[in-house]
């Protein structure tokens, strides 16, 4: 290279480097602190940092003329194609919601079949499809069943299940976790993390997937939770609360808890179905003749209306 060249290319590049630095300067201490005052003063702008401007400072000196032209080229497209004003013309902003009705899987629907049944079937096929089916409809009503298929012959199937309730018992742990965390740290008046944990529990814990000892913990929160929310407010505990707690701690055999658990719910809830089919599940366990026929009689002469179980054990008792 001659010295001529040299010298165009050493004026070339000072004169590069004083352009990166004008714009450095400028954007520090000019533009960076007129865009903050203006946030500051409650106007909503998007803007560069400090970081941004020295970075593209290194790029301009490393890039002599490149650098600073690819920056002054991307900043005019900004400004000319990018930056134009949105047309709100057609856009419509109405509080009212839409119902998307999908249309039947009638196949599907056709082929619904309960999944015990179809688990003494040996069409691997229609095994595995139905297992899918259940998969993407609501699981957490299916998780007993579910379990059920962990025993298939077939091991496609099986994986299936072993995944499903994997997924769902991790989360069920999680969630528990999380929400008995929230509960405790509530004031003395809130009651939703309690009434949640409660409805949660109930539903799953009711399918009887878990092994006695966590069976046995979760129950125990669970009363926890009930115990905190009758201190707080008993009114919120409704009879389907009370129920799915009783016959939780009576499958446990804890007997001291379910009676105190079912006298509350008596005098709660005295007119609710539930608040008899308790107490006679509790002395039939107990085997407390007097009290189970004393409750059986005062069940035959109310007006409650009963279902078929029940009815089914009053024809058995009288």
């Amino acid at each position: 290279m001659s010295i001529n060249g040299t010298l165009a290319f050493v004026i070339l590049w000072i004169v590069n480097a004083l352009i990166a630095l004008v714009y450095l300067l400028v954007g520090i201490f000019l533009y960076v602190p007129a865009c903050d005052l203006k946030r500051e003063q409650g106007e909503e702008i998007q803007y560069d940092n400090r970081r941004a401007f020295f970075i593209r400072f290194i790029v301009m000196v490393l890039c002599p003329v490149v650098g600073p032209a690819f920056f002054l080229c991307s900043y005019l497209i900004y400004k000319t194609v990018f930056r134009q004003a949105v047309d709100l013309e057609d856009v419509i902003f109405s509080k009212e919601r839409v119902q998307t009705h999908l249309k039947a899987d009638e196949e599907r629907e056709r082929n619904m079949a309960p999944l015990e049944e179809s688990l003494a079937v040996s069409d691997k096929r229609n095994m595995r499809m139905l297992m899918l089916n259940v998969i993407r409809g609501d699981m957490q009503k299916s998780l007993e069943s579910i379990t059920m298929a962990l025993n298939s012959e077939d091991s496609e199937t099986s994986h299936y299940a072993a995944s499903v309730l994997r997924d769902e018992l991790n989360d069920f742990r999680s969630n528990v976790q999380k929400m008995y965390t929230q509960m405790q740290q509530e004031t003395e008046t809130e009651t939703e993390c309690e009434e949640m944990l409660i409805d949660y529990m109930n539903r799953i814990l009711s399918q009887k997937i878990f092994t006695t000892m966590e069976q046995t913990k979760y129950v125990n929160m669970l009363e926890e939770a009930a115990e905190s929310l009758y201190q707080k407010n008993g009114a919120r505990i409704t009879a389907d609360r009370y129920e799915g707690l009783c016959l939780k701690l009576l499958d446990l055999k804890k007997i001291p808890e379910t009676e105190k658990w079912c006298m509350r719910l008596a005098r709660q809830h005295g007119n609710a179905l539930a608040a008899y089919t308790c107490r006679l599940k509790l002395y039939f366990t107990m085997g407390e003749k007097e009290k189970f026929f004393e409750v059986l009689q005062e069940l035959k002469e109310s007006d409650i209306i009963i279902d078929n179980e029940t009815l089914e054990l009053i024809r058995i008792f009288s």
